[in-house]
């Protein structure tokens, strides 16, 4: 499915008057599954414990994204979703917000991304080509994430102790040189935490 054909079946769903969340979730599905072939979205998992996002993505079993969808026309920064959408935000790190033609990403609680595929005129759904692109590229980076899980305080700790030692030689490296253009420890402290 491309992005052209997805737009075009929404349509069609949306002049109705009749449709709802629900009616577009296939849709989005299926367009998902085409631009990235070796992952499973699944519509309406089971739920997690922050709630029950709309579409789980998984790659070989394991969770790589989640998506919560709103019906057409919903403004995602409405009052009325903002408690939901905070607590998946805060429990989630790669989660797309989206009403089917306008797409949020967030990773790791922030706002990364804002792309529109599509505007509302004259009540039709028309496409924005120019967009298209940077949105395939946006599913294939979201359904490429990979976040890292923390099972046990061992883990924990050993990942903390890794990052302190190689903290300590970035500091200390940069107090031993002299010249004036060595990394300072502010952008080394930076550098170590991403």
């Amino acid at each position: 499915m491309t992005i052209q054909e997805y737009l075009i079946d929404i349509n069609k769903e949306f002049i109705t008057g009749r449709a709802r969340e629900h009616s577009y979730r296939g849709y989005l599905q299926n367009l998902i599954k085409s631009i990235v072939t070796d992952v499973m979205v699944t519509n309406e998992p089971a739920r997690v414990k922050c709630g029950a996002p709309d579409y789980i993505i998984t790659k070989k079993d394991i969770p790589v994204g989640y998506i919560e969808a709103k019906d057409i026309k919903s403004k995602l920064d409405d009052k009325q979703y903002k408690e939901q959408f905070e607590r998946y935000r805060k429990s989630l790190n790669n989660l797309i917000i989206t009403d089917y033609i306008d797409f949020w990403l967030f990773i790791d609680g922030e706002l990364v991304k804002k792309i529109r595929i599509a505007e509302i005129i004259n009540d039709e759904i028309k496409s924005l080509p120019e967009n298209h692109t940077e949105f395939i590229n946006l599913i294939k980076d979201f359904c490429l994430h990979i976040g890292q899980t923390i099972k046990s305080s061992k883990k924990l700790a050993e990942m903390m102790a890794g990052k302190a030692r190689m903290l300590a030689e970035v500091i200390e490296k940069a107090l031993n040189e002299d010249e004036a253009d060595t990394m300072n420890p502010d952008t080394a402290l930076q550098c170590i935490l991403q």
